[in-house]
């Protein structure tokens, strides 16, 4: 089983963060608009815990990916949003960065969710896959909409309605993630790959060309360059894409498919092009001019990570709270500014433009509405189909 859009990235991210050496949030904060953002004093917070995710003495115990959220330059283990939160409320925050694989951490809180027991975990991260399969399983608990007034007001009309979770009752964003392609146009000798379609077959790129190893983003790339939608295929173009893709594999067009790890070949130039995370690509882009992204016209391959109440939460209203804090447009500017992935909260734009200007034209994180256009979700699948084709998929990766 593949592990969701921002899995692969994380961990490496991780990995590569404690050997100092590497891309992380954590360094983008230092390069953006950490300089101008709240630091609010006084919250309480932990950057590490044990499995359980108990909180001790915490008001709400809040559990997420590796460096997914902004730190003080002075202090890694503080998080600006966080203590701001705790100055507002008077509800200390245990934060845990334990998510570090999506089928992985399912699998660690799957027996107790089964039982109907607590996790010792009040709000989680998912990726939308994985959040639509929770809200199947009744293993979350239904959102007090009288908690959330700023999330209901300012949630971003593209994030309504989605087909697992249509009104909005059990979930909400944390950011949403885009697949691009990118390239270095040092190793193209200045060729621009425009499409999907060029990845897989341009002899330029021949044996230099990396795709993911998360199903729903190559599948679902390679799917949109076919002229699918994939908010809508079925068994017949999930299977013609995966034969596309073979095909391209069997010709050694393919040099490897990779998770996060594209990064430094693609700044050597080991890698041409690719596809690859937007939120990986404006430091790519800071440390290696070369590299170029292509917002491809046939469309690009969206999902979202997703805030999570499970059963039997011992502080919902608290989380519910915190959700909510996050919907407020200064915050969401502060949190934007310093994991560069897409805003799920409308307003943001001027509120982020206030603490760095720059980011006026930066189509990886304020998109335009050219570009907001060509996103298409993958559509939920059921567990039959989930099995099924990602068992397609390993087969053709290797995995």
């Amino acid at each position: 089983m593949t592990t969701g859009r921002g899995a692969a990235l994380r961990r490496a991210r991780t990995a590569r963060a404690e050997q100092a050496s590497a891309i992380s949030r954590r360094t983008m904060l230092r390069g953006t608009a950490a300089a101008g953002l709240v630091v609010a004093g006084g919250g309480l917070l932990t950057a590490c815990g044990d499995d359980s995710g108990g909180g001790g003495g915490s008001d709400v115990v809040f559990s997420n990916w590796p460096l997914y959220i902004d730190v003080d330059e002075k202090d890694e283990n503080k998080h600006p949003t966080l203590d701001a939160f705790t100055k507002a409320t008077g509800l200390s925050v245990k934060y845990t960065e334990d998510i570090n694989d999506n089928n992985e951490f399912f699998a660690k809180i799957q027996p107790q969710l089964a039982k109907g027991q607590d996790t010792k975990r009040d709000l989680i991260v998912l990726t939308d896959w994985l959040a639509a399969k929770m809200i199947r399983l009744a293993y979350v608990q239904k959102l007090d909409p009288t908690n959330l007034p700023d999330a209901q007001k300012n949630l971003d009309k593209r994030f309504m309605g989605n087909t697992w979770d249509p009104t909005r009752s059990y979930a909400y964003p944390w950011t949403q993630l885009a697949t691009l392609i990118a390239y270095n146009a040092k190793a193209t000798n200045g060729y621009e790959p425009k499409s999907v379609e060029d990845l897989l077959t341009a002899p330029q790129l021949k044996g230099k060309v990396a795709l993911l190893t998360e199903m729903r983003d190559t599948v679902g790339m390679v799917m949109l360059s076919m002229g699918k939608k994939t908010e809508s295929f079925n068994d017949d173009d999930y299977k013609a894409a995966i034969d596309k893709i073979q095909k391209a594999v069997d010709n050694q067009q393919i040099r490897r498919f990779t998770g996060n790890d594209y990064a430094q070949e693609l700044q050597s130039g080991d890698i041409a092009a690719c596809l690859a995370w937007s939120g990986d690509l404006i430091q790519i882009r800071k440390d290696s001019p070369d590299v170029k992204f292509v917002i491809p016209d046939h469309g690009y391959a969206t999902g979202t990570d997703e805030m999570l109440v499970p059963i039997k939460a011992q502080h919902k209203a608290n989380a519910e709270k915190l959700i909510n804090f996050y919907y407020q447009p200064a915050i969401a500017a502060q949190l934007t500014a310093s994991i560069n992935y897409i805003s799920p909260v409308s307003g943001v734009r001027d509120e982020l433009l206030k603490l760095d200007p720059t980011m006026a034209d930066n189509q990886l994180v304020l998109p335009s509405a050219e570009t907001t256009a060509k996103a298409h979700a993958f559509r939920s699948l059921t567990e039959e189909e989930e099995s099924r084709y990602e068992a397609m998929f390993s087969k053709l990766t290797g995995a």
